[in-house]
């Protein structure tokens, strides 16, 4: 039996090894916001478990035992949270912290319950894609908004889920998952970005877009 803060070390190196391979100690201590002597210590009790592959000086990277524990986690948070905001009716911003206590102790019968009620599901309300049973993920090709230009548009395909201020702020503007929008100028300098959601206009600044992933793209000479 592997513990919680275990659980949530494979979680965070696979999170982190999809952006860019190898995972150093120190990015992953600053993830999960503990000192680097703890961090590297977890990573070698995961080490002797044969979860992960580590080098000193070389990063950190999940086994193929390893990431099947994260992605099993990632899909109970994510069913979680999508049965926390369809059935119980938690607002999008509260149920990411709701999860994080309840993924490392539900049984295999609940999270198959859970899917079922919610019609087999594979995003959670974030957009995230929910690991099937078999530890497949659905790819996306969603890219940031921060690399959107003038006139095009677009539909928000996800959103960063791990700051509760960030998802209030968006669903202020209504900038949810499937939300259709224009942009209509990019600021110069780095500056934010004024968009057209269904006749409204909107200021998002660039800090708050990194945190948008959108699809569906289409230059103003092909909408």
């Amino acid at each position: 039996m592997l513990t919680h803060a275990a659980e949530d070390y494979l979680k965070s190196i696979y999170k982190l090894q999809e952006k860019g391979g190898k995972v150093s100690t120190g990015i992953l201590a600053e993830h999960l916001e503990v000192k680097p002597a703890s961090a590297t210590g977890m990573i070698k009790k995961l080490k002797t478990m044969k979860l992960v592959r580590y080098e000193r000086y070389r990063g950190v990277t999940l086994t193929a035992a390893g990431k099947a524990i994260a992605l099993e986690i990632i899909r109970h948070h994510r069913l979680l949270e999508l049965y926390l905001f369809k059935a119980l009716g938690i607002p999008w911003d509260g149920v990411h912290e709701e999860a994080e206590k309840l993924e490392h102790v539900i049984s295999e019968d609940v999270e198959a319950r859970m899917d079922e009620f919610l019609g087999y599901p594979t995003a959670d309300p974030h957009g995230a894609p929910i690991p099937d049973k078999n530890g497949v993920v659905t790819q996306t090709a969603s890219i940031p908004m921060t690399d959107l230009q003038n006139g095009q548009s677009c539909v928000v395909a996800e959103v960063s889920d791990n700051d509760s201020a960030l998802l209030r702020h968006l669903g202020s503007f209504n900038l949810y998952p499937g939300t259709a929008f224009r942009v209509i100028e990019v600021a110069p300098f780095e500056g934010p970005f004024t968009i057209d959601i269904a006749g409204q206009q909107v200021v998002i600044g660039r800090e708050v877009a990194k945190h948008v992933f959108v699809d569906q793209v289409q230059d103003p000479d092909n909408v």
